[in-house]
């Protein structure tokens, strides 16, 4: 009874762990991933003539090196996954933001904690004033773009409806372009 126990807490174990660490760095897992099924193709054969690949990230093929390339949505916006201290979040590009602006909400979850006595900063926003914590985000990342202490802000959920990346982060790039319903981002 007590191997049993102990193989089930391995097994609960290692499948607590694994999307954890898929979720810090997906390209190394899916190198390992297909270094053990022995495939160069992200593809499972179902049947004779049908295959599930695994979607892209985006609908706009990626340029090579350390750029990024976005599509506009249907509102005109540029949104996207980011990874916030290695956790996914997703946020719009906001060239009118000074700073990256996160919700209390997604703080907490990436890692920041943060107390009622850091919102001590007066920060002016499309529906007025609001108090803020200022806060360094270790590491902001899209794609293959990777930027170490970020500055940013944190903001009541109910003053913020989304994340924000501002030109905290995109101010570091070596430019960022908006052009025919796209927008590159190059380090």
């Amino acid at each position: 009874m007590l191997r049993s126990l102990l193989f089930l807490g391995a097994i609960v174990g290692v499948s607590t762990t694994i999307p954890a660490l898929y979720q810090s760095n997906p390209e190394a897992f899916e190198a390992v991933l297909k270094s053990v099924t022995g495939t160069s193709e992200p593809t499972e054969t179902v049947a004779s003539d049908i295959k599930l690949t695994a979607p892209a990230p985006t609908d706009v093929e990626q340029p090579l090196g350390r750029k990024v390339l976005l599509q506009q949505d249907q509102a005109g916006h540029f949104s996207a996954p980011f990874r916030v201290n290695g956790r996914q979040i997703d946020a719009l590009v906001d060239t009118g933001a000074t700073l990256v602006a996160l919700t209390t909400s997604t703080a907490r979850r990436v890692g920041i904690s943060l107390n009622p006595s850091d919102f001590r900063h007066e920060v002016s926003t499309a529906n007025g004033k609001i108090r803020g914590a200022a806060v360094t985000i270790a590491r902001l990342q899209i794609g293959k773009i990777n930027l170490d202490n970020v500055q940013a802000i944190v903001l009541d959920d109910r003053a913020l409806q989304t994340n924000l990346i501002g030109m905290s982060f995109l101010g570091r790039l070596a430019s960022y372009k908006a052009e025919n319903g796209t927008l590159l981002l190059a380090q």
